[in-house]
């Protein structure tokens, strides 16, 4: 099995996810080591996402009888079988990276200067003429 990449920043739901996924397909990992590898994840967002692959049946969590108590996730059989998938996903967003990064910031800009126009033409339309 390839190693993954680190995770990135995970600013939604799916992308957390599949940084979790590429976490757990490795070995079991606790709540304190998957919020150090998935970057960019609050603490809730990562409580909730853990939450929903369990539901899902894409991770397996076990609480051991310690004090404090160890809680662990696994991947489930499900789970692994979509590894080689979530790799090529990752290799492809990390390879396209800049260019979404540019895509954004021309659509952003492009939408920023149609809502001025669009205002300046209001502004004309309200003006009375001279």
């Amino acid at each position: 099995m390839r190693s993954p990449r680190r995770p990135e920043s995970s600013s939604s739901p799916a992308k957390a996810g599949i940084g979790i996924l590429l976490v757990t397909t490795q070995g079991p990992a606790r709540f304190t080591e998957l919020e150090r590898q998935v970057k960019g994840i609050s603490r809730r967002m990562l409580t909730l996402t853990l939450r929903n692959l369990e539901r899902d049946g894409l991770l397996t969590r076990t609480v051991y009888p310690t004090v404090p108590p160890k809680v662990e996730y696994t991947a489930t059989p499900m789970a692994r079988e979509l590894y080689d998938s979530l790799l090529l996903l990752s290799g492809w967003a990390e390879r396209h990276l800049d260019d979404i990064g540019r895509a954004r910031v021309e659509y952003d800009d492009g939408k920023a200067r149609a809502e001025a126009e669009a205002e300046a033409d209001a502004v004309r339309v309200r003006a009375p003429a001279a």
